[in-house]
């Protein structure tokens, strides 16, 4: 694309490339918006601002106040940051809803063990649920992405204790979140068919995975990928 100096008038085709990736922008903003803002009212007023903010660029490009490469980096830079913000609150999410699903197995392992298994792996998945849950529902609420469980924060303490550091603490706590998910999609559960009157055999018992629902699995899968890359972070620190 041949850049333009803001003394040349643009041509039609300029134009018209211009106000399609304005447009785009804008159809971009309706659909962020209808995931991530549930009140009318505001969906419309965040769509009608990113609207005018696009003609804007448009109006700029026109009159000369800029290029159009100008206007189609401010425009793609827009929506890179659209799309950046997206998928900050939908990990956030994905981790309320992750954090709720590891509480409920926590809690189910201990009901099927009869408390054998509970100390093992039962409260610390209710334990790492609660603070996955309190993390992320406090980071949805407050816009931050940086917020420290009460869980998390025994963790920086032990390694504190222990002469580490709070790097250290973060990826012990990512890393037993990973081996607790893992154990919980691996460990042996009934078949959904199984019976008997007196003890149960083997043969009656499938790996939990297999009976999980695919959007139970997806969503272990997509936080586990998270929680992994969030441990290379740390590493790179």
């Amino acid at each position: 694309m041949t850049s333009k100096s803001k003394n040349q008038a643009p041509t039609f085709q300029d134009l018209w490339e211009v106000s399609q990736a304005a447009g785009k922008l804008t159809s971009q903003a309706c659909t962020i918006s209808a995931r991530h803002l549930q009140d009318g009212i505001t969906r419309s007023i965040f769509n009608r601002e990113v609207a005018y903010y696009a003609r804007s660029i448009v109006r700029d490009v026109e009159q000369g106040k800029k290029t159009v490469a100008e206007g189609l980096i401010e425009i793609k830079n827009e929506q890179r940051s659209l799309l950046n913000q997206s998928m900050e609150i939908g990990q956030k999410g994905i981790g309320v809803v992750a954090g709720a699903l590891q509480m409920a197995t926590g809690a189910g392992i201990c009901y099927a063990s009869v408390g054998t298994l509970c100390l093992i792996a039962g409260v610390p998945l209710m334990a790492h649920g609660a603070n996955n849950v309190y993390e992320g529902g406090l980071n949805l609420m407050t816009g931050q992405s940086d917020t420290s469980g009460p869980v998390r924060n025994a963790y920086q303490a032990a390694a504190s204790a222990l002469g580490h550091g709070e790097q250290e603490a973060n990826i012990a706590y990512g890393a037993v979140d990973i081996g607790l998910s893992a154990f919980s999609v691996a460990r042996r559960v009934l078949k959904p068919d199984a019976w008997r009157l007196f003890r149960y055999i083997d043969t009656d018992r499938i790996r939990a995975y297999k009976s999980m629902h695919p959007i139970s699995l997806t969503t272990e899968a997509a936080v586990d990928t998270l929680t992994l890359r969030q441990i290379h972070q740390e590493l790179k620190k």
